[in-house]
């Protein structure tokens, strides 16, 4: 067994005595010493991120030594750990020297002006935005110096939502960020209407910019862009049907317009100016009972159950006659029927249903019993409807003979045929309305019961 190795004073043994390496930091020294050659700082370098140099500069940019104790005799002491003494190593945990050593003294921001007020004689509130000056140094570095206040559409700021950034020493600055990738708006400092031209412009987006103008082309890409732009014939085709067609129902809706409308309106007009001038022919003691002209009108029927006063003219030609809204007479040739005035035979007159003032529109409606009167220049015939015959063939011409085939008349008398085309709008077949004379009043005796109630 060896003997224990004598003691010192101290209480420490051998090679562990105090001071076996020298004066203080000489062990830190041959430890570094021991580094790996690759990894080695470049001369007067070091490979602590926080090392001070013994000559660093502090703010006032004069050389102060890191080994100077501070005013109360302490050493700077690391962050979060306990005060070190005074023979430890020139570096500790200094945030603040760690950045003036990388970015130099650092200048105070400079104070910003407050908005200048708007002057009085102005109704409009005045803006002023107020961009601070950037500090000399690096700025891709410090970002959050940066920031530009922008001001709000009434002039509203507030600070960025969110903790401020630690390292920012000065007060936050009032700023909102952008929120679309639009320009911001240029603030406005003028009066009402420079503001009211400034907030229709704000929504507006920028004009796109120009294309840039293509190549010309050479002929024969022309010849192929102007044939391709050409219509083909099947295009052209469909809308020159299509034309013809529109064409076509305009001119159809005019028709129908014309025939329906139109034609209803002239022939009223027409007859009543025929009736007029009968009237006034026998207050002048004209239109004798006899032969008359074809288209001269002699009588005037009345129909008080349809409202109905048509005068009645000689002949049944559709242009002279029925298209002008009268009845005709059937009093030519073989179509030959007695007048009125006669003691005995048919008295047979044909109108229009549909058109051209259709005065037997609604013949049909017409029952046993119901007046018809015809007037003249000297009396008045009235006649009670018997019977009708629906449908007939337009040849059928025993409808209108003295004693007609088919009416339920069996010998001769004084007798009233009304002759119409059916079906309605059409002239396929004809309707037949029969009556007999039930009274013959002359006009120095008044008119007959049927007009007077």
């Amino acid at each position: 067994m060896t003997a224990p190795r004598p003691e010192d004073d101290t209480g420490l043994q051998g090679p562990y005595e105090q001071g076996a390496y020298g004066a203080d930091g000489a062990f830190v020294a041959a430890v570094e010493g021991l580094a790996d050659p690759l990894n080695d700082p470049l001369p007067e370098q070091h490979t602590s991120p926080w090392f001070r140099s013994d000559t660093a500069q502090d703010d006032t940019g004069t050389g102060v030594s890191q080994d100077a104790a501070p005013v109360d005799g302490a050493r700077p002491q690391a962050y979060g750990g306990p005060e070190q003494p005074q023979g430890a190593p020139n570096e500790w945990y200094d945030p603040e020297g760690y950045r003036r050593d990388w970015y130099g003294a650092q200048q105070a921001p400079a104070p910003v002006p407050a908005a200048v007020p708007a002057p009085a004689p102005d109704p409009g509130p005045r803006r002023v935005t107020v961009t601070p000056p950037v500090p000399d140094e690096t700025l891709g570095l410090r970002t959050a110096d940066t920031r530009r206040i922008v001001a709000e559409p009434h002039g509203r700021s507030g600070p960025p939502e969110g903790p401020a950034p630690a390292e920012r020493s000065e007060p936050a600055e009032a700023f909102e960020p952008p929120r679309r990738s639009e320009p911001a708006a240029e603030p406005v400092t003028g009066g009402r209407a420079e503001r009211r031209r400034a907030a229709k412009g704000r929504g507006r987006r920028p004009a796109p910019a120009s294309a840039a103008p293509a190549a010309p082309l050479s002929r024969m890409e022309a010849r192929r862009a102007a044939k391709a732009a050409k219509d083909s014939p099947a295009v052209v085709a469909s809308r020159v049907v299509g034309e013809v067609f529109i064409s076509l129902g305009v001119l159809m809706l005019l028709f129908v317009t014309y025939q329906l409308w139109w034609t209803n309106v002239r022939a009223e007009q027409i007859a009543g100016r025929e009736t007029d001038k009968i009237q006034e022919e026998w207050a002048k003691g004209a239109g004798k009972p006899g032969v008359f002209a074809p288209g001269q009108g002699f009588a005037i029927m009345h129909i008080p159950k349809l409202d109905v006063v048509v005068p009645i003219a000689e002949g049944i030609n559709k242009e002279k006659v029925l298209d002008r809204g009268m009845l005709g007479h059937y009093g030519e040739g073989k179509l030959k029927t007695a007048m009125p005035e006669d003691k005995q035979g048919n008295f047979a007159v044909a109108g229009h249903r549909n058109t051209h003032g259709e005065p037997f529109r609604y013949v049909n409606t017409l029952t046993p019993g119901d007046p018809i009167v015809v007037e003249t220049r000297d009396a008045y015939y009235t006649y009670e409807m018997t019977s009708v015959l629906p449908q007939t063939s337009p040849s059928n011409i025993s409808v209108i003979e003295p004693v007609p085939v088919g009416s339920g008349f069996d010998k001769p008398g004084r007798y009233l045929t009304l002759t119409t085309c059916t079906p309605e709008f059409t002239s396929t077949y004809r309707l037949i309305v029969w009556g007999k004379m039930v009274d013959e009043r002359p006009r120095s005796e008044g008119k007959p019961k049927a007009l007077v109630g």
